[in-house]
């Protein structure tokens, strides 16, 4: 059985990849053991030089991989090639972690009678990690679950996206070509079958999963069965605040930038929801309307395209049946709407009733739904009422007004002043509730995959 990776834009045939069985599956696993070893033997020094030059090697490919990238996802091609550069980064700053392990000494004399005792603590591979990759932005997420595995010293089986494994298969030679050791880094292409199988298995000792907030909680109740860790990075409905001394101008353009025209509106962390004081709503909903017409829907590969095709006709049918429910739950449709295949003309919607039921749903394409609000507080409840906790945004010029309502949103992290579709390598990245829990990132992720083991010498002091 195989895959066939098709242009989402045009249906054209890129290529056929495996889709694997349950048994191919477990082979996999049992080489993974191998590797791990292999790694765990390595010193500090060595894994960081092997993941250096695993960016190196990335560096040398930046515009043939962005190019395969955004063939088979469906990203502008320039949007394609700073996510290459984020995974040089990432491979980069993991390969720093890689020598920064830390344990601890606990000074035992805080225990009455242990006073001569001396305690440390050292960190320790997990074992075989299995990473589970989403397919917006399939390359940087890999990266910060395939290096930080390999940093800490374990053994990584990455399940890329069916339809658009092909730049993270490139990327494996890459690795393979770098000097990693036999099995220590491995790709198992396929759906469903593949990612269960992984979730199960015995000789997985961690799952790491960005994605939807379904998949997480199937995956997470597969693995409870061998007790192994789950670190879920789920779905968002990231929100924005704009208060009525805000920068009308530059919020409008953080939503256009950052959710119409990033990753065609097919990002977690992306404004879903934007919530616009009384005072100013006329105006920002004038400049998002404008800057949302002038964008170029069309090939991902052309340089003047803003908004490229979905991941598939069927992503993109969702959309426009979103867009059309909450028309129907009373929102008035000003900008766009129109679908062509998988291509989707970018939509701002107004008048949205706060209550709608489709409003709280995470719409995964490129629409701006704006609702309104009187009091900045009422709109920070409005917001945190959600079963997501990503980001959120807030737009204003007064820092204390910024602060206030930072404290007061249940998410994992606060803009302000900014676009919500923001990511740093070297800050932790996860949200509260259905989001997942979980913050990913250069100095958590390396060492949520090690476990950490005590040492307890008697008498050490005489």
């Amino acid at each position: 059985m195989s895959i066939v990776v098709r242009n989402p834009g045009t249906g054209e045939p890129l290529g056929e990849v495996p889709d694997l069985s349950a048994d191919a599956v477990v082979a996999a696993i049992a080489d993974a053991q191998k590797g791990q070893r292999a790694m765990a033997a390595m010193p500090g020094h060595e894994r960081a030089a092997l993941l250096r030059r695993v960016a190196d090697l990335i560096e040398g490919e930046i515009e043939s991989l962005a190019n395969l990238l955004a063939t088979e996802n469906g990203k502008p091609l320039m949007q394609c090639r700073g996510e290459v550069e984020a995974a040089i980064r990432i491979w980069r700053g993991y390969s720093a972690e890689a020598t920064r392990l830390f344990g601890r000494q606990t000074p035992m004399d805080a225990v009455p009678g242990m006073e001569r005792h001396l305690a440390v603590t050292i960190r320790e591979p997990l074992g075989v990690v299995a990473a589970l990759v989403p397919f917006n932005y399939p390359v940087e997420l890999y990266s910060h679950k395939a290096a930080a595995a390999l940093a800490a010293g374990n053994a990584v089986i990455v399940q890329p996206p069916a339809k658009c494994p092909l730049a993270l298969l490139r990327v494996a030679e890459l690795v393979e070509e770098a000097g990693a050791p036999e099995f220590a880094h491995q790709i198992v292409t396929g759906g469903v079958e593949v990612s269960t199988t992984l979730a199960e298995a015995p000789g997985v000792a961690a799952i790491t999963l960005t994605g939807s907030t379904n998949a997480g909680r199937a995956i997470a109740k597969l693995a409870s069965g061998t007790l192994k860790k789950v670190f879920l990075e789920l779905g968002g409905n990231d929100a924005m605040i704009v208060c009525d001394d805000a920068d009308v101008a530059a919020a409008a353009t953080a939503v256009t930038l950052g959710r119409l025209a990033r990753g065609n509106g097919q990002i977690c962390c992306a404004v879903k929801r934007v919530y616009v004081q009384d005072g100013v709503h006329d105006a920002f909903v004038a400049e998002l309307s404008a800057q949302a017409a002038k964008l170029v829907v069309g090939d991902q590969l052309d340089d003047g395209t803003d908004v490229g095709p979905l991941i598939t006709e069927q992503a993109a049918e969702e959309v426009e049946k979103a867009v059309g429910k909450l028309v129907g739950e009373g929102a008035r449709l000003v900008v766009g709407g129109g679908r062509r295949g998988s291509f989707v003309d970018p939509v701002v919607l107004v008048d949205v009733p706060v209550e709608s039921p489709t409003f709280a749903e995470e719409i995964f394409g490129p629409v701006a739904p704006i609702a309104r609000f009187s009091d900045p507080r009422e709109a920070a409840a409005l917001v945190s009422d959600s079963p997501y906790g990503l980001h959120a945004s807030v737009f204003t010029r007064d820092v204390s007004r910024a602060f206030t309502l930072a404290k007061l949103l249940d998410v994992g992290g606060v803009i302000v002043n900014g676009s919500t579709a923001i990511r740093a390598e070297n800050l932790p990245f996860g949200g509260t509730k259905d989001t997942g829990g979980y913050r990913e990132g250069l100095h958590e992720t390396v060492l949520d995959f090690t476990r950490q083991k005590t040492v307890l010498v008697m008498e050490a002091f005489g």
